[in-house]
Protein backbone atom coordinates (compact mmCIF):
# COMPACT_ATOMS: atom_id res chain seq x y z
CA UNK A 1 0.00 0.00 0.00
CA UNK A 2 2.92 2.30 0.91
CA UNK A 3 4.21 2.41 -3.02
CA UNK A 4 0.44 3.37 -3.74
CA UNK A 5 0.57 6.01 -1.46
CA UNK A 6 3.56 7.66 -3.26
CA UNK A 7 2.55 7.36 -6.85
CA UNK A 8 0.06 9.52 -5.76
CA UNK A 9 0.93 11.87 -3.48
CA UNK A 10 5.03 12.07 -5.08
CA UNK A 11 3.47 12.95 -8.44
CA UNK A 12 0.09 14.75 -8.00
CA UNK A 13 -0.90 14.18 -11.58
CA UNK A 14 -3.49 12.32 -13.00
CA UNK A 15 -6.54 10.94 -10.28
CA UNK A 16 -5.41 8.76 -7.82
CA UNK A 17 -7.37 6.08 -8.77
CA UNK A 18 -6.36 6.24 -12.50
CA UNK A 19 -2.37 6.35 -11.43
CA UNK A 20 -2.70 2.91 -8.99
CA UNK A 21 -4.51 1.49 -11.95
CA UNK A 22 -1.81 2.13 -14.29
CA UNK A 23 1.13 1.05 -11.78
CA UNK A 24 -0.79 -1.85 -10.95
CA UNK A 25 -0.86 -2.74 -14.38
CA UNK A 26 2.42 -1.78 -15.21
CA UNK A 27 4.35 -3.49 -12.05
CA UNK A 28 2.03 -6.09 -11.27
CA UNK A 29 4.00 -9.25 -9.40
CA UNK A 30 4.20 -11.77 -11.92
CA UNK A 31 2.82 -15.50 -10.76
CA UNK A 32 5.61 -17.55 -9.02
CA UNK A 33 7.01 -19.85 -11.54
CA UNK A 34 7.24 -23.28 -10.90
CA UNK A 35 10.38 -24.26 -11.09
CA UNK A 36 9.46 -26.81 -14.24
CA UNK A 37 8.78 -23.09 -15.85
CA UNK A 38 11.72 -21.13 -14.25
CA UNK A 39 13.89 -23.89 -16.05
CA UNK A 40 12.22 -23.44 -19.53
CA UNK A 41 12.52 -19.87 -19.39
CA UNK A 42 16.37 -20.15 -18.57
CA UNK A 43 16.85 -22.58 -21.59
CA UNK A 44 14.67 -20.14 -23.71
CA UNK A 45 17.44 -17.68 -23.02
CA UNK A 46 20.33 -20.33 -23.55
CA UNK A 47 21.31 -20.35 -19.64
CA UNK A 48 21.99 -24.00 -18.47
CA UNK A 49 19.68 -24.48 -15.60
CA UNK A 50 21.12 -25.91 -12.31
CA UNK A 51 19.29 -26.42 -8.97
CA UNK A 52 21.33 -23.27 -7.53
CA UNK A 53 20.07 -21.24 -10.38
CA UNK A 54 16.21 -22.58 -10.21
CA UNK A 55 16.63 -21.68 -6.44
CA UNK A 56 17.50 -18.33 -6.87
CA UNK A 57 15.64 -18.01 -9.85
CA UNK A 58 12.10 -18.49 -7.56
CA UNK A 59 13.38 -15.80 -5.21
CA UNK A 60 14.35 -12.61 -7.58
CA UNK A 61 12.28 -13.05 -10.15
CA UNK A 62 8.93 -14.40 -7.97
CA UNK A 63 9.25 -13.21 -4.80
CA UNK A 64 11.98 -10.51 -3.82
CA UNK A 65 11.68 -6.90 -4.27
CA UNK A 66 15.01 -5.06 -4.95
CA UNK A 67 16.98 -7.59 -3.12
CA UNK A 68 20.75 -7.78 -2.66
CA UNK A 69 23.19 -10.65 -3.15
CA UNK A 70 23.62 -11.15 0.59
CA UNK A 71 19.38 -11.26 0.64
CA UNK A 72 19.23 -13.29 -2.05
CA UNK A 73 21.84 -15.86 -0.19
CA UNK A 74 19.98 -15.41 2.59
CA UNK A 75 16.94 -16.55 1.32
CA UNK A 76 18.68 -19.90 -0.71
CA UNK A 77 20.03 -21.54 2.39
CA UNK A 78 16.83 -21.10 4.67
CA UNK A 79 14.67 -22.55 1.98
CA UNK A 80 17.08 -24.61 0.19
CA UNK A 81 20.65 -25.63 0.41
CA UNK A 82 23.94 -23.90 1.29
CA UNK A 83 25.52 -22.29 -1.45
CA UNK A 84 28.25 -19.72 -1.65
CA UNK A 85 28.24 -15.98 -2.34
CA UNK A 86 30.41 -16.32 -5.54
CA UNK A 87 27.46 -18.87 -7.11
CA UNK A 88 24.81 -16.44 -6.43
CA UNK A 89 26.52 -12.99 -7.74
CA UNK A 90 28.16 -15.36 -10.55
CA UNK A 91 23.62 -16.56 -11.06
CA UNK A 92 23.16 -13.05 -10.46
CA UNK A 93 25.92 -11.94 -13.18
CA UNK A 94 24.12 -14.52 -15.73
CA UNK A 95 20.27 -13.72 -15.45
CA UNK A 96 21.50 -9.61 -15.68
CA UNK A 97 23.42 -10.55 -18.94
CA UNK A 98 20.44 -12.92 -20.17
CA UNK A 99 18.01 -9.54 -19.18
CA UNK A 100 15.95 -11.51 -16.95
CA UNK A 101 17.12 -8.80 -14.03
CA UNK A 102 18.29 -5.72 -13.79
CA UNK A 103 21.25 -4.64 -11.89
CA UNK A 104 21.68 -1.06 -9.80
CA UNK A 105 24.29 0.25 -8.16
CA UNK A 106 22.87 2.73 -5.60
CA UNK A 107 25.46 5.02 -3.57
CA UNK A 108 23.00 4.91 -0.95
CA UNK A 109 24.00 1.42 -0.19
CA UNK A 110 26.66 0.85 -1.05
CA UNK A 111 26.28 -2.28 -3.25
CA UNK A 112 23.90 -3.33 -5.61
CA UNK A 113 20.13 -4.01 -5.71
CA UNK A 114 18.56 -6.59 -8.19
CA UNK A 115 14.99 -5.89 -10.07
CA UNK A 116 13.16 -8.45 -11.69
CA UNK A 117 11.01 -5.75 -13.40
CA UNK A 118 12.55 -5.20 -16.50
CA UNK A 119 10.23 -2.37 -17.70
CA UNK A 120 11.99 1.04 -17.93
CA UNK A 121 11.24 2.66 -14.76
CA UNK A 122 12.61 4.66 -11.80
CA UNK A 123 13.20 4.25 -8.24
CA UNK A 124 12.19 6.05 -5.23
CA UNK A 125 14.33 5.11 -1.79
CA UNK A 126 13.37 5.36 1.85
CA UNK A 127 15.58 6.36 3.93
CA UNK A 128 13.51 5.59 6.71
CA UNK A 129 12.92 1.64 6.29
CA UNK A 130 16.08 0.64 3.26
CA UNK A 131 13.07 -0.40 0.51
CA UNK A 132 12.96 0.83 -2.85
CA UNK A 133 9.94 1.52 -4.96
CA UNK A 134 9.63 1.48 -8.42
CA UNK A 135 7.97 4.79 -9.99
CA UNK A 136 6.12 4.34 -13.70
CA UNK A 137 8.47 7.12 -15.54
CA UNK A 138 5.19 8.52 -17.08
CA UNK A 139 4.52 10.54 -13.81
CA UNK A 140 7.68 12.55 -13.77
CA UNK A 141 7.61 15.93 -15.69
CA UNK A 142 11.50 15.93 -16.76
CA UNK A 143 12.77 17.98 -20.19
CA UNK A 144 16.11 17.85 -21.41
CA UNK A 145 18.23 19.85 -22.87
CA UNK A 146 21.33 17.88 -24.20
CA UNK A 147 23.01 18.80 -27.07
CA UNK A 148 21.74 17.09 -30.75
CA UNK A 149 25.34 14.49 -29.92
CA UNK A 150 24.01 13.17 -27.07
CA UNK A 151 21.80 10.23 -28.19
CA UNK A 152 20.23 9.04 -24.44
CA UNK A 153 19.83 5.38 -24.73
CA UNK A 154 19.02 4.52 -20.78
CA UNK A 155 17.67 6.37 -17.97
CA UNK A 156 17.84 5.77 -14.35
CA UNK A 157 16.83 7.98 -11.70
CA UNK A 158 16.70 7.47 -8.11
CA UNK A 159 14.41 9.72 -5.63
CA UNK A 160 15.37 9.29 -2.03
CA UNK A 161 13.62 10.66 0.71
CA UNK A 162 10.71 9.39 3.15
CA UNK A 163 7.77 7.81 2.53
CA UNK A 164 5.34 9.11 4.17
CA UNK A 165 2.18 7.07 5.51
Amino acid sequence: MCEKILYGCLMGRGSRNGILRRMEALFAKKVCLTPTEIEQRLKSVSIQPTMQRISICQYVLCEADHPTAEEVKEWVDSRSFKMSLATVYNTLNILVSASLLREFKFSCLGKSVYDSNIVDHYHFFDVKNGKFHDIDPSLLSLSSQLPAEFQVSKTDILLTGNLIH
